[in-house]
C-alpha cells in the first residue's frame, strides 16, 4: 500500500494516444438498462497519483440516458462508474471528440455489468476486445485454483496437482502473450499503458501464477514511447518516474544496510547486524496493508524453501500505535515464522526514512557481509533472485 503517490506497477496508467491530441471537448453518452443507480461520473485516471478524479457527473435520465463531458489536453483514460460502485462500468480513451456508451446489467444482481457496447472509438473497442479475452482466460485460471483447493480438501496424489500446475502454466502463459501481442501491436500509448498495467496488476497476485514483465522490459517500453511521443507529457512523467526509482534502486544496491534496531513482540531488541553471515530480507509490512497480506504467501513460500540455505527474514512490520494485537493476529494468521520487530509507530518510524521506503511491501535483500544487493523483489522475482545467490 503506498505511503503517496508513486510508482508503476501494477496498476492502469493514463497516457495520450497522440503527440499532440486535436482532441479538445470530449463527450461520453448513452444508456444505462438494468440498474437502479441515480448518478453516473466520468472519472480521469491521473497518472501522476493514480487515483480516479470525477470530471463530470450527471443524472441518469428517462430510459437510462446519460451524457458526460469534460475537456482534455492529451488524450487520456477514463472510467464511467455509478452512484458509489466499487468497480467502474467501463474504461475509454478519448481519441475521438464523442463516444456513445450503452451498458447492461445483469438481472439477477444490478451491481454487475453484463455487457455494453462502444460506437465511435475504435481504440476503446479494442480496449474492449481485450479486456473480455484477457478475463476470460482468467476464469480459466480461478476455475483450476477452486479444482487445486477442493483436491487438496480430499488429499488427492500428487499426480494430479502437477497436471493441474501444468494446465494453470500453460493459460498463464496464454495470458502474458495475449499482452505481449497487444502491446505489440498497439500504436497508440494509451492503449499500451493501460494494458501493460493491468497485466503487470494482475501478475502481482500471486494467486493467479502470472509472471510479471520484468522491470528492464518496462523500462525499454516506456523509453520507446517516449521517443516516438517526444511532446506526450504522460509518458514522459511515467519515464522520469521510472528513472528516478531506478536511480534510488542503484542508490541503494552495493551500500551497506543501514542498522535497524527495533524491538521484538516481547520487547527484546534486534539488530539487523546480529544476522551478519547470512543471507537477510528485511520486510517491511503491516498487518492494515491488503497488498502486503497478499503478497505474504509468496514470502513464506521463498523462506521455506530456502531458509535451510544460509537464509533468513527480517520482518519490519510499520503498524500504527496502540495495534500490537492486530500485528500478531496477521503474523500468526500469515503464518510468518521468522522474526519479526516493530516499534508500532506507523510511517514515523525511523526506518521508513532510514530505507526511504515510500509504499509496502518493500523489501531489501542483504547479503552476508551486510551489503544490500537487491530490493522490491515482488513475485516471482523474489524466489528467482534467491535461487540465484543461495545456489
Amino acid at each position: 500500500m503506498k505511503k503517496l503517490v508513486v510508482v508503476f506497477t501494477a496498476v492502469i496508467f493514463l497516457a495520450a494516444c497522440k503527440n499532440k491530441s486535436s482532441v479538445s471537448k470530449f463527450e461520453v453518452k448513452g444508456t444505462v438498462v438494468n440498474s437502479t443507480a441515480k448518478m453516473i461520473y466520468l472519472e480521469e485516471i491521473p497518472m501522476a497519483t493514480m487515483q480516479a478524479v470525477v470530471v463530470d457527473s450527471a443524472l441518469i435520465g428517462k430510459e437510462g440516458k446519460y451524457a458526460l463531458k469534460t475537456v482534455a489536453s492529451e488524450a487520456r483514460v477514463y472510467n464511467l462508474r455509478l452512484d458509489q460502485s466499487t468497480y467502474p462500468v467501463a474504461a475509454v480513451i478519448n481519441d475521438v471528440p464523442s463516444i456513445t456508451l450503452d451498458a447492461t446489467f445483469s438481472k439477477e444482481n444490478n451491481q454487475f455489468v453484463g455487457g455494453y457496447e462502444v460506437k465511435g472509438s475504435e481504440i476503446s473497442q479494442q480496449l474492449k476486445e481485450f479486456m473480455v479475452s484477457f478475463n476470460t482466460k482468467l476464469q480459466a485460471v480461478f476455475y483450476i485454483a477452486r479444482q487445486a483447493d477442493s483436491l487438496n480438501k480430499i488429499q488427492a496424489p500428487d499426480s494430479v496437482f502437477r497436471k493441474l500446475e501444468a494446465e494453470n502454466a500453460i493459460v498463464a502463459g496464454d495470458l502474458k502473450t495475449l499482452t505481449s501481442d497487444a502491446l505489440k501491436k498497439s500504436t497508440n500509448p494509451a492503449f499500451t499503458m493501460l494494458i501493460l498495467g493491468y497485466y503487470q496488476s494482475t501478475a502481482n497476485n500471486q494467486g493467479f501464477g502470472l509472471q510479471p514483465f520484468a522491470n528492464e522490459e518496462v523500462t525499454k517500453l516506456v523509453n520507446e514511447l517516449a521517443v516516438k511521443f517526444p511532446a506526450h507529457q504522460g509518458v514522459a512523467s511515467v519515464k522520469n518516474m521510472l528513472q528516478a526509482q531506478a536511480n534510488k534502486m542503484q542508490g541503494m544496491i552495493g551500500q551497506t544496510a543501514p542498522e535497524i534496531t527495533l524491538p521484538d513482540p516481547n520487547g527484546k531488541e534486534i539488530k539487523l547486524s546480529s544476522f551478519r553471515g547470512k543471507y537477510v530480507l528485511v520486510d517491511f509490512w503491516a498487518s492494515w496493508c491488503k497488498p502486503c497480506r497478499e503478497e505474504n504467501p509468496t514470502v513464506v513460500k521463498a523462506y521455506n524453501k530456502f531458509k535451510d540455505k544460509n537464509f533468513t527474514i527480517l520482518g519490519v512490520s510499520l503498524d500504527r500505535p496502540g495495534q500490537k494485537a492486530e500485528w500478531m493476529k496477521a503474523v500468526m494468521k500469515d503464518n510468518l515464522t521468522w522474526t519479526q520487530v516493530s516499534d508500532l509507530l506507523f510511517w514515523n518510524s525511523p526506518v521508513v526514512q532510514l530505507y526511504n521506503i515510500e509504499g509496502i511491501p518493500y523489501n531489501v535483500l542483504v547479503d552476508p557481509q551486510g551489503k544490500i544487493i537487491a530490493d522490491n523483489l515482488r513475485g516471482a522475482e523474489l524466489e528467482n533472485k534467491l535461487a540465484e545467490v543461495l545456489k
